[in-house]
Formats: C-alpha cells, sequence, structure tokens
C-alpha cells in the first residue's frame, strides 16, 4: 500500500510542499520521511482513510519539525514566515504537480537534469535507482540533481504552469522528457520502474491537461507499446522482435486503452501513436498492414525529418516493398552510433539472404550495445547467423 501510495502521491505531496516553502530539498526530504512513517505506522494503526491527506500531513508536520530544529539566525525570519504558510496549507495538490513537471522540465535546464529531476521529485525515484538506470555513478547522479536545483533557485525559475503563449512548446519538452524515461526502461527490460513512472506520469499530464491532443497521444503510444511486455522475453531470456512475439500473451486491456486513446489527428506523437496502433490491432505479424504504417511515417517526415523517421519508414518499406527496397532507402548519414541502422540494416539483409553481410552489420551493432539482456540476445542472434 505504501509503494502504491509513492506512485500516486508523492510528486503530489513534494509540489505541496515545494509550493508553500520554495525550498525543494526540504520538500523531498520531508516527503521521504512522511513516507518512512507510513512504513512503520501503517502495519501497526491500519491504513488510514485517507492514505493521501495523511501523507500530506505527515509530510508537512516533518518540514515544520526540521525548519524549527534550524539554528542559522538569518534563516528565522524566513523559517517564520514558511512555518505560517505550512500550517495553514490545504491539501488541493493537483496543481501543485502540474507545476512540479513543468518546472522539472524547464528547457533552462539541461536534458539530464531535467530527467533527473522529474524522476527523484515528481515520481519519487531514489537517486541509486536513477543513477543505476542511467548507468552513471550515485555521486554524479546526486550532484546531477543538487546543480538542477540550485539553478531553479540562481535563475529564478517559476513555480507554475507556464503561460498560454508558451505552453505548446513546453508541454513539448515535458513530454520528450517522459518519452525518453520509458524508452531507457522499455530497452533495458529490467528497469520496470522507469515504464512504471513514465506511465503514471504521461497519465497525469493527461488527467491534468485533457484537452492536449499530443499529451493523449502519448500516453497511447506508451501504453500501447508497454501492452507488450510479457511477450518481449522468453523464458531463457532471449529477446523476440515485433513480428517473432506471441501475441497471445499481449495484455489486450491495455491495447484497448490504448486504442482509445489514439486522438485523430494532431502531432508527432499522435502519429506515432497511429503506427502502434497498427501493431497492436494486428492478430498476426502477416496481418500487419504496412501500407498504411509506410503513409504515417510519409505523414511523419513532413512534419518532422529527421534520420530516425526515415530509417523507420525504410524498414516499413522493406516490410511492405520487400527487403531491397528497405535497404535503398536507408538514411546515410546523421545516425553515427546509431545502433538500430546496422541492426536494421542486418535485418533486411538477413531477409534477402545477404547472410554473411547481415552478419558483419550484427556484429557492428553489437560493438555498440551496452553489456545487458539486449547485448546477449545479439550474440545468440549472430552466432545463429554464422551457423
Amino acid at each position: 500500500m505504501v509503494a502504491d501510495a509513492s506512485r500516486s502521491d508523492w510528486g503530489r505531496i513534494v509540489g505541496a510542499l515545494i509550493r508553500f516553502t520554495g525550498d525543494w530539498t526540504l520538500a523531498e526530504d520531508a516527503t521521504q520521511d512522511a513516507f518512512a512513517t507510513a512504513l512503520v505506522r501503517w502495519p501497526i494503526d491500519g491504513i488510514p482513510n485517507n492514505p493521501a491527506a495523511w501523507l500530506m500531513t505527515t509530510a508537512r508536520n516533518r518540514a515544520i519539525d526540521r525548519l524549527r530544529s534550524a539554528t542559522a539566525e538569518q534563516r528565522r525570519a524566513k523559517e517564520v514566515s514558511i512555518m505560517d504558510s505550512l500550517q495553514s496549507g490545504e491539501e488541493d495538490i493537483e496543481d501543485d504537480r502540474l507545476r512540479l513537471i513543468f518546472t522539472c522540465c524547464h528547457p533552462a535546464l539541461a536534458l539530464p537534469a531535467r530527467v533527473a529531476l522529474t524522476l527523484r521529485t515528481v515520481a519519487g525515484l531514489t537517486v541509486p535507482e536513477i543513477a543505476a538506470a542511467f548507468l552513471v555513478p550515485e555521486t554524479t547522479m546526486a550532484q546531477r540533481l543538487v546543480r538542477a536545483r540550485r539553478k531553479i533557485e540562481e535563475a529564478g525559475i517559476p513555480f507554475r504552469v507556464p503561460p498560454a503563449e508558451l505552453l505548446g512548446e513546453r508541454l513539448g519538452g515535458v513530454l520528450a522528457v517522459l518519452y525518453l524515461v520509458f524508452n531507457q526502461g522499455y530497452s533495458a527490460i529490467e528497469r520496470t520502474e522507469l515504464t512504471a513512472s513514465a506511465l503514471s506520469l504521461a497519465s497525469a499530464v493527461v488527467d491534468l491537461m485533457p484537452s492536449e491532443n499530443e499529451a493523449r497521444a502519448l500516453l497511447a503510444l506508451l501504453v500501447l507499446q508497454n501492452s507488450r511486455r510479457a511477450a518481449r522475453v522468453g523464458p531463457a531470456g532471449e529477446l523476440f522482435t515485433l513480428e517473432e512475439q506471441d501475441r497471445s500473451l499481449w495484455h489486450r486491456d491495455e491495447i484497448t486503452r490504448g486504442l482509445a486513446l489514439v486522438p485523430s489527428s494532431g502531432g508527432n506523437y499522435a502519429l506515432q501513436a497511429a503506427v502502434a496502433a497498427c501493431h497492436a490491432s494486428a492478430a498476426t505479424a502477416a496481418d500487419t498492414d504496412w501500407n498504411r504504417i509506410v503513409g504515417l511515417y510519409d505523414q511523419l517526415l513532413q512534419l518532422a525529418a529527421s534520420p530516425v523517421v526515415e530509417l523507420n519508414r525504410a524498414i516499413a518499406v522493406g516490410m511492405r516493398d520487400g527487403p531491397d527496397a528497405g535497404l535503398a532507402l536507408l538514411p546515410t548519414r546523421g545516425l553515427d552510433g546509431y545502433r538500430w541502422l546496422p541492426a536494421a540494416e542486418a535485418d533486411l539483409l538477413r531477409r534477402a539472404g545477404r547472410i554473411p553481410e547481415a552478419a558483419e552489420r550484427l556484429r557492428e551493432t553489437i560493438a555498440l550495445t551496452p553489456e545487458g539482456p539486449e547485448r546477449t540476445d545479439l550474440v545468440r542472434r549472430l552466432a545463429e547467423l554464422e551457423s
């Protein structure tokens, strides 16, 4: 129950305390204290009727206790003012969560800092968890968070939802961070806390901004991709491509939810969600509507051309018109070091029967892939090709 409350209420409580105190570290520490207290008290006293309100009250009291224990004379006046705000604060914290997400994803912060701050402050992941997910030392991640909080304070970044004229541009930054977090967890396979956090935060943005089509589209895309998680890994740890997956293992309730969220029109995420919907709606790999998928990628190229979109379109064309057609369209620039380019080329070459060339591209992919389940599976696939 405490874990469930952490997923749903951590960001709300931290956001409320930041609004009251203006102190990010104090807000996070007091919230952490509240959840630690719940772990001790709830098994003894029982779960409160309103867990969120209990946690909010406990966190606010812990913040007051921490302020009262301060001894620096120069902070006294500020602390008295903060305590007045805390003691008179209300329980409504929904708007604070939205402010918190937009503040963490402010464009003045570097992208790694936005990601780290969002996961720590909004989603409640610990510093060790975030560091492990992004393969950096804990000290590095802790310093990144300290610098991000300091930047917010020193730059005077307002704790607010941006005004209407900036909302579109700033919402795009928020959605990009959430998509990055999801993809990091989805690619790493075992980092389920990242995918869960991204889904929870994307749902929160949709709940708080229900009229924003691109927010709904991103949530649809994440839900549809996540619906396939049970089919991605075999009993021996082998990874299955979309074409290889046992579709009976896909989560049909999530597919239903995701399909209902896909908007009929929109931008980048709406088109990507429509591609995911094509895959989710196909009973078998052979039933996939590759003609529609190619058309969607054509629209994506017009809207937001990039080498990655070109690569995905080439793969789709290869599935529709044959591997040689896909190979002819692979991008030749802009993807240096991007392991999915040689991986896609290896698959198209394999389909074309050009096995030695496919094996060579697979070796390139392995060299670009960090240690983990994905690399192990690539090595297995290479051995199969070479045999």
